[in-house]
């Protein structure tokens, strides 16, 4: 073998190995890639497929003024007040009728992809009127209402309101009263609108010290109305921890 072959035959044995290495390092570069492709969507596919909800049901401790509310990750509503501490609103969703909160096998029900509409929506937050939703009847709402009202389910009554009342499109629901009782009272929307929300109409009590609980609900519940008012007030006492 003459020279000039002998260093080209060199030269073309350092190519193929610099050729060989970066194929090598292409591969392990797409194969790490890979990888971190796989993992990241099995995580990220799992948040997305989750939709913002947790299934997780470690308790938080969230104070709200002079309250402190006890309650487990998967009924808390947002991912940012999934944490312990001070904040001014809480933002919870229960499954009715267990009052429970996301789990994957309830998933089709606060998606609503089996179009029950069966979540409720419960907000706490400081008590910023001096009446909840019942005491406003007699000296608010009944000056806003249009006479007679036409009957609702469980005994309720059905009352439109004024056209200067300042709530288009919603009717005032009043439920019968009892002696030394302020009655129940709710507001839902009414027409197209109704149909199309998942939780039409809208509740808030006196809870706790200070503080006003606003829940909203599938208007066929209000056949099954005093039960769930009931419900609703028995669950939020025992979330409320004694200070």
């Amino acid at each position: 073998m003459t020279h000039a072959a002998a260093e080209a035959q060199t030269e073309l044995s350092v190519v193929n190995t610099r050729f060989m290495r970066r194929v090598f390092y292409i591969f392990g570069v797409l194969a790490a890639l890979s990888a971190a492709i796989s993992i990241a969507g099995k995580f990220y596919g799992a948040s997305i497929s989750m939709g913002g909800n947790t299934d997780v049901r470690t308790a938080r401790e969230i104070v709200i003024g002079n309250n402190v509310i006890r309650v487990p990750e998967n009924e808390i509503r947002f991912d940012r007040q999934r944490v312990d501490g001070v904040t001014g609103r809480l933002d919870l969703y229960w499954r009715w009728p267990q009052l429970d909160g996301y789990s994957r096998e309830a998933s089709a029900a606060f998606n609503n992809s089996d179009n029950s509409k069966s979540i409720l929506f419960v907000s706490f937050e400081p008590k910023i009127m001096s009446r909840d939703m019942s005491g406003r009847f007699e000296p608010i709402y009944k000056s806003l209402v249009v006479e007679p009202p036409a009957p609702g389910p469980a005994g309720t009554r059905l009352y439109a309101f004024s056209e200067k009342s300042g709530y288009l499109n919603e009717t005032l629901v009043v439920g019968p009263e009892a002696a030394g009782r302020a009655p129940y009272v709710a507001r839902c929307l009414s027409g197209s609108a109704a149909e199309e929300a998942l939780a039409p109409c809208e509740r808030d009590i006196e809870v706790g010290d200070d503080l006003s609980l606003i829940y909203r609900f599938p208007k066929s519940l209000l056949a099954d109305w005093s039960a769930l008012d009931a419900a609703v007030r028995r669950k939020a006492g025992a979330m409320l921890l004694k200070r």
